[in-house]
C-alpha cells in the first residue's frame, strides 16, 4: 500500500505527548522530593540519599532493555505502556505509605520505600522505551525528516508534566515551618505523583485506537507480527547460544570486577555491588545485540554510533542529573533562595529546568528545521557535543561565583537558575535528538530494544550521578551545626585535631562528612538505626556508650575526611564543580572530534 501523505503531524503525536506528559510529571514530581524524603525522613543522610538515588535511576533506565524486548517479541508497544504506567502509580502509592508510616515504624517504612522503587524501576523499565519508539512508528519513510522536530515536540510535553510534577509534588510535600523542614507532608507529594500516574494511562487508554494509528489507519503498537518489518529486513533476531552465554559471563565478571574496583571497607552495597551490575548488564547487553546473526554491517554500523553516543551521553547525564540529589542539597543548604522576595523551597529550584523548556523547546524545533531547509543542519552526535560543551559552561559560571565563599557563605539563586537555563539548551541538542537517532538508526526488529540500548546510556549515567553527587563536600549548614556542638569539623577534616569520642557521636549521628561502614558496625554490635533513631528524649538506646566510642575509634568504624575523585580531594562546592565542567569538557570535544567518523557509519542518517 502506498503511504498516504500528511501535512504537519499526526494526531496521535499529540495523544503519546499527552500520556508522556502525566507520566513525567508523576517521576520528576517523586524525584524532586525523593533525596530529601530519603536523607531526612528515613534518616539515611545526605551521601546515602544520593547513593540511593543514583542506584534508583540507573536501574530504571536499564530496565527499559527487559521491556523493549519483551515489547518486541511478546506483547507489543501498547500492552507494556498499560502495564508500565499501572505498575508506576502503585509505586508511588506505596511510597505514600512509607511517607505515613516512617515516624511510627522507621525499618518497615524502609522496607516498603525499597519495594516502591522497585515497583517504579519495574513499571518504567515497561512504559519508557515503549512509548519513545511508538512516537518514531508515527512517521513513514518518507517522512523521518521530521523527528528531530516530532520528539522535541514530544520532549516539550515531557517538561511540562515535569515542570507541574516538580511544582505541584514540592508545593505538597516539601513544607517548613520557622525553618524547620515538616517530615509529615512527604506523603502528599507522592500522592499528587500517583494521581498523575493513573491520569496519564486513563488518557492513553482512551486515545490510543482513535489516533495511535498510521495514515492508513492501521493500530501502531500492537503485539508483534512479521508483517510489520520492512522489506529486506529479517523478522527477528537470531542470538546464538554461545553468544547468550558469552553474554552471561561477562555481566558476572564484570559486575565483580567493578565491585573490586569501586567497593570496599565503608562503601554502600548500593555502590559497591548495584552500580556495577548496571554497567556490566549494560555492556553484556550490548554484546548480545550485536551478536545477532541477521545483522547486516550498515546495520552494525548504524548500532556502533549508538553505542559510541550512549557512552558519551553517560557523563553528561551524571551532571545533569545532580538536580535531582547535589544541586538540591546545596540549593538547601548554600543557596539563598529568595526571589522576588519568596523563598522558594530547596525542591523547587530545579523546577528552572522545565520552565526553560517549555520556553526554548518550539524555538530548538524550529532551528533544526530551519538549518534542514538551508543545508547547514549538523549530524545528530554534532548536536550532542554542543549539550555537552553547554552543561560543562553552566558548572564553570557557576563554580566562578562559589570560589570564594568559604565555609559560611551562600550563592544566590540567580547562578543556579542560569546553570539550569544552560543545562536546558544542552539538554535540547542531546536527549530528544537522541530519541530521533534511535528511531532513525534502529532496524523495525529492534526498535524497542535499541530505544532501551539508547536509555542504557542514561543508566550508567544516572549511576554515574549517585557516584559523583556522594562526593559533595560539607555544605554550610554541616559547618555551622558542628560549631553548635562544639565540634571544629573544619580541624578535623584537615587531620589538624583527633576526633574525640563526643565528636564522633556527633559525626556519625549527623552523618557529616563521615563515612560510616554500618557493616562493620553490626558485626561489633552497634546497629545505627537504632542508635541513631531516638523517639523520645529518655530513650537511652539511641545515645553512644563510652565502650562504643572506644569500639568506633579502634575499629575506624567511621571515618572522617574530605571526598576525593582520581587522587584529588573535594574540600568545596567549587571543586565540585569544576570535576563536571572537566568530565563533560573533555566528553564533549572528543565526541565532537568523533563526528565525521561517525557520520560515515551512519551511512546517510543525519
Amino acid at each position: 500500500m502506498s503511504e498516504i501523505q500528511q501535512k504537519g503531524h499526526p494526531k496521535g503525536l499529540w495523544a503519546l505527548s499527552a500520556t508522556e506528559m502525566w507520566e513525567r510529571f508523576n517521576f520528576y514530581g517523586m524525584r524532586a522530593i525523593l533525596s530529601l524524603f530519603i536523607a531526612d525522613a528515613l534518616l539515611k543522610g545526605d551521601t546515602e540519599a544520593s547513593i540511593i538515588y543514583g542506584g534508583f535511576l540507573g536501574l530504571c533506565y536499564l530496565t527499559p532493555m527487559l521491556g523493549g524486548y519483551v515489547s518486541d517479541k511478546f506483547l507489543g508497544n501498547r500492552n507494556c505502556i498499560i502495564l508500565g504506567g499501572t505498575a508506576m502509580g502503585v509505586g508511588q502509592l506505596l511510597l505514600f505509605l512509607s511517607a505515613t508510616l516512617y515516624n511510627t515504624n522507621l525499618p518497615l517504612a524502609t522496607n516498603v520505600m525499597w519495594v516502591a522503587l522497585l515497583v517504579i524501576i519495574f513499571g518504567n523499565g515497561f512504559f519508557k522505551p515503549n512509548i519513545s519508539s511508538m512516537v518514531g512508528s508515527l512517521y513513514p519513510e518518507s517522512q523521518r525528516n521530521k523527528l528531530d522536530s516530532a520528539f522535541t515536540i514530544f520532549y516539550f510535553a515531557i517538561n511540562v508534566g515535569a515542570t507541574l510534577g516538580q511544582f505541584i509534588c514540592p508545593f505538597f510535600g516539601d513544607k517548613e515551618y520557622d525553618g524547620i523542614r515538616d517530615l509529615s507532608a512527604f506523603k502528599w507529594g507522592f500522592l499528587a505523583a500517583a494521581i498523575a500516574m493513573f491520569i496519564g494511562t486513563i488518557i492513553f487508554l482512551i486515545l490510543k485506537n482513535k489516533y495511535v494509528v498510521t495514515p492508513e489507519g492501521v493500530a501502531i503498537g500492537g503485539k508483534p507480527k512479521a508483517s510489520d518489518i520492512p522489506d529486506g529486513e529479517s523478522d527477528q533476531a537470531k542470538f546464538s547460544t554461545t553468544s547468550i552465554i558469552i553474554s552471561a559471563v561477562l555481566a558476572v565478571a564484570l559486575t565483580y570486577g567493578l565491585h573490586l574496583v569501586m567497593g570496599g571497607p565503608g562503601v554502600s552495597p548500593i555502590k559497591s555491588w548495584l552500580y556495577p551490575f548496571i554497567f556490566a548488564a549494560g555492556i553484556a547487553l550490548g554484546y548480545l545485540i550485536i551478536s545477532d546473526k541477521t545483522i547486516t554491517k550498515v546495520e552494525r554500523d548504524r548500532i556502533w554510533v549508538l553505542y559510541i553516543v550512549c557512552f558519551f551521553v553517560m557523563f553528561f547525564w551524571g551532571a545533569f542529573e545532580q538536580a535531582g540529589s547535589s544541586l538540591t542539597f546545596i540549593a538547601d543548604k548554600q543557596t539563598d533562595t529568595r526571589l522576588f522576595g519568596w523563598t522558594v523551597p530547596a525542591s523547587m529550584v530545579q523546577n528552572f529546568n522545565g520552565i526553560f523548556v517549555m520556553a526554548f523547546a518550539f524555538p530548538f524545533s524550529w532551528l533544526w528545521i530551519w538549518m534542514n531547509k538551508k543545508g547547514i543542519e549538523p549530524i545528530s552526535p554534532v548536536k550532542q557535543a554542543w549539550g555537552l560543551l553547554l552543561i560543562a559552561l553552566g558548572y564553570w559560571i557557576i563554580a566562578s561565583q562559589v570560589k570564594d565563599l568559604g565555609t559560611a557563605g551562600k550563592v544566590g539563586i540567580i547562578w543556579l537558575i542560569i546553570l539550569y537555563l544552560l543545562h536546558t539548551w544542552g539538554e535540547l541538542c542531546l536527549s530528544p535528538i537522541g530519541l530521533s537517532l534511535v528511531a532513525k538508526l534502529a532496524p523495525k526488529r529492534f526498535a524497542s530494544l535499541l530505544m532501551g540500548v539508547w536509555f542504557l546510556g542514561n543508566a550508567g549515567g544516572y549511576a554515574l550521578t549517585g557516584v559523583l553527587g556522594a562526593l559533595l563536600p560539607p555544605t554550610t549548614d554541616k559547618y555551622q551545626t558542628a560549631k553548635a556542638n562544639n565540634v571544629e569539623l573544619a580541624q578535623i577534616l584537615e587531620g589538624q585535631k583527633d576526633p574525640t569520642g563526643n565528636d564522633l557521636f556527633y559525626l556519625a549521628k549527623s552523618k557529616v562528612a563521615a563515612s560510616i561502614d554500618y557493616e562493620k558496625g553490626l558485626k561489633n554490635g552497634l546497629d545505627f538505626e537504632k542508635i541513631f533513631y531516638k523517639k523520645s528524649k529518655a530513650d537511652k538506646d539511641s545515645l553512644l556508650t563510652q565502650t562504643q566510642y572506644d569500639l568506633i575509634q579502634k575499629e575506624k568504624i567511621i571515618k572522617v575526611a574530605y571526598p576525593e575523585f582520581l587522587g584529588f580531594q573535594l574540600k568545596t562546592i567549587y571543586n565540585f564543580f569544576m570535576m563536571f565542567v572537566v568530565l563533560c569538557g573533555i566528553a564533549g570535544l572528543v565526541l565532537y572530534a568523533m563526528s565525521p567518523l561517525l557520520k560515515k557509519m551512519m551511512h546517510g542518517v543525519r
